[in-house]
């Protein structure tokens, strides 16, 4: 496969994961906004924030008391994070690129992957954050993030199962490594800079990782912070945990195709022992969760160069004529 082939398909993969974790994100703010003590919003827009490092365009963000201020702010936030085209991060941007990727790798896609995304990309186009926040802007978001797992079930049904099959699933799992690292970084952070911290924020981040259940199942009903920690980082029978996806990324890491620069394919089997090593191992005897998962984080963007420069710009030599 070309490398521009596989890195416009690893790059498809990263850029859908992440529009799909924003959007589960700003779903449940949204949903928030409707009946939760302002207090708990104001985590939930600390937690996005910190989780991107973006810095927001209200400038810092402070709590008010005002129903009516939070409310606007909110507005400006939900269109930040939705519709701003200059935000790399945004849901637009996500959708945008992911499919401006995916029509340079046209021809490594089934034609139902090409409509389901272009189905999406085309709802989103044209609307506004004023079209989605006059009706219903956690709809938006719930059908944004459906879509996006339409799109996964139709890859998986209809990909052919050759090296770009393998390249998009390593951009996805890379990607949702880096951002659940992020976010289980931001929520620790706010918590500990938030005041009496109510135990629906853990019992929301347990929904936003579709755990609640898992979490009384396997804990019990109270909902305990370092018990929730436990089950997302470290449960591999979670789908969204970061044992479970650092277990994909390692997967699909050894799948991948024999590479021209042998010294960085090394290099980042060695990082993804080390990745692993560290929710499987250290994670147990942890003192400082925030540190770890700042390190894990630190690590993704390694393996991400190494990911490019093993298999996208490798250095060519010159080989003598025959």
């Amino acid at each position: 496969m070309l490398s521009r082939s596989a890195e416009g398909l690893y790059w498809l993969g990263r850029y859908l994961e992440r529009a799909q974790h924003l959007s589960r994100l700003l779903r449940h703010q949204t949903e928030a906004l409707v009946d939760r003590p302002v207090e708990e919003i104001h985590f939930g827009w600390l937690r996005i924030y910190g989780s991107l490092n973006r810095q927001p365009p209200v400038g810092s963000l402070e709590l008010l008391a005002q129903d009516a201020y939070s409310l606007a702010d909110s507005y400006t936030l939900a269109d930040d994070l939705t519709f701003e085209p200059t935000n790399p991060d945004s849901v637009w941007s996500g959708v945008a690129s992911g499919r401006e990727n995916a029509r340079h790798v046209r021809h490594c896609l089934s034609a139902e992957m090409w409509t389901c995304l272009n189905r999406t990309y085309l709802r989103i186009q044209g609307l506004t954050i004023q079209d989605i926040w006059a009706s219903s802007p956690e709809r938006f978001y719930a059908e944004t993030v459906a879509e996006i797992d339409t799109f996964a079930g139709v890859t998986a049904a209809t990909m052919y199962r050759d090296e770009g099959w393998r390249f998009l699933n390593l951009g996805r799992s890379i990607e949702r490594v880096q951002l659940s690292s992020a976010l289980l970084h931001a929520h620790i952070t706010a918590a500990e800079g938030t005041q009496d911290v109510s135990e629906a924020a853990w019992t929301g981040l347990l929904r936003l990782y579709h755990a609640l259940e898992a979490y009384n199942r396997t804990y019990s009903l109270a909902v305990e912070p370092r018990q929730v920690l436990d089950l997302l980082a470290t449960d591999a029978r979670l789908p969204d945990s970061l044992s479970r996806s650092l277990d994909m990324l390692s997967a699909e890491l050894a799948a991948a195709a024999p590479s021209p620069n042998d010294e960085a394919a090394g290099a980042a089997q060695r990082l993804m022992g080390r990745m692993s090593a560290l929710v499987n191992y250290a994670w147990l005897d942890r003192d400082d969760p925030r540190s770890l998962l700042r390190r894990l984080n630190a690590h993704g963007r390694e393996l991400h160069d190494l990911v490019t420069e093993t298999y996208f710009h490798y250095p060519v030599h010159d080989a003598p004529l025959r």
